[in-house]
């Protein structure tokens, strides 16, 4: 599934950590929006991560799940690229 991620962390260190975190699951396209392709379980192992990081009662995060078909109707008129399924690689 592709989701796309974004937050308002007001404090420096927990937006670091945030960031941080989230590159280790999908790609950053604004200073604080990443978009990921994930299982359901990765998707979950994310929310987990993000948990342990933001303040529920100070910081703002949202998870947009998009189908494919949604996907394939973003636009990206100015600088950037939608974020593509990254290639399965069987070794």
């Amino acid at each position: 599934m592709f989701y796309v991620i974004s937050y308002d962390i007001p404090d420096n260190q927990r937006r670091n950590q945030l960031a941080k975190v989230l590159k280790g699951f999908g790609t950053r396209v604004q200073y604080s929006v990443f978009e990921a392709h994930l299982t359901r379980s990765q998707f979950e192992q994310m929310k987990q991560a993000v948990d342990s990081v933001i303040d529920p009662d100070k910081d703002a995060v949202r998870y947009y799940a998009l189908c494919r078909a949604c996907v394939g109707r973003i636009e990206v008129p100015a600088v950037g690229d939608v974020t593509i399924v990254p290639e399965t690689i069987v070794v």
